[in-house]
């Protein structure tokens, strides 16, 4: 059973949909027996990090989450999800993460060119960096959909960056941790075998 996270902060709908789309079972809840039980997290996520950062830590899910993936569990967290599993976020302050990721998240417009749009939004290719069994299924240079204005940086776990204006980390992984910044359940049939390649291969 794989459990997407519920806090309050993600699109959960569309990311249950893919998982029943690709014969998955998966479950949405924010209660910490439930996802003790789980064989996989997602933590997903949309909007603020502060304000997600707080809610799980109101929750207590922080320690669930740090817990069980101390224990091998595999975690995939998803845009806001990702930026999440970071030590922490420069994102309008200074506010703390999770620690699975070690590095920092910072606006994109420190280092795109002033002419390109904020938030970076659109489809763009993956450039790999490192072999991970989250991309067996897919080639380097599928395009995946990104909606972001901040990303992940000073990190020496990148797996994929994509290029828009500067190359920008698209994905990391440090042991039983994933992330992508980008959206796989929007990301059409490259995006559906990211997500076959968690369920079913890591």
């Amino acid at each position: 059973m794989i459990v997407i996270i519920d806090y309050g902060v993600g699109n959960l709908f569309s990311l249950k949909s893919s998982f029943g789309a690709i014969g998955a079972e998966a479950v949405v809840s924010g209660e910490p027996e439930i996802i003790r039980q789980a064989e996989k997290i997602i933590l997903p996520g949309v909007g603020a990090f502060e304000e997600a950062a707080e809610k799980l830590r109101a929750t207590g899910l922080d320690r669930v989450i740090r817990e069980e993936t101390a224990k091998g569990k595999p975690l995939l967290g998803i845009c806001l999800g990702m930026q999440l599993l970071f030590d922490r976020s420069y994102e309008f302050g200074d506010w703390e993460g999770l620690g699975l990721i070690h590095g920092s998240v910072r606006p994109i417009r420190e280092v795109i060119p002033e002419d390109l749009k904020i938030p970076h939004i659109g489809w763009n290719p993956l450039i790999f960096k490192k072999e991970t069994p989250l991309f067996g299924r897919i080639q380097e240079g599928d395009c995946v959909y990104f909606v972001h204005s901040f990303y992940g940086t000073d990190c020496d776990d990148v797996i994929a960056t994509a290029e828009y204006g500067a190359e920008l980390t698209a994905a990391v992984q440090k042991d039983n941790v994933y992330g992508c910044q980008f959206h796989p359940e929007k990301s059409g049939e490259a995006g559906l075998n990211i997500l076959r390649a968690f369920c079913y291969d890591i």
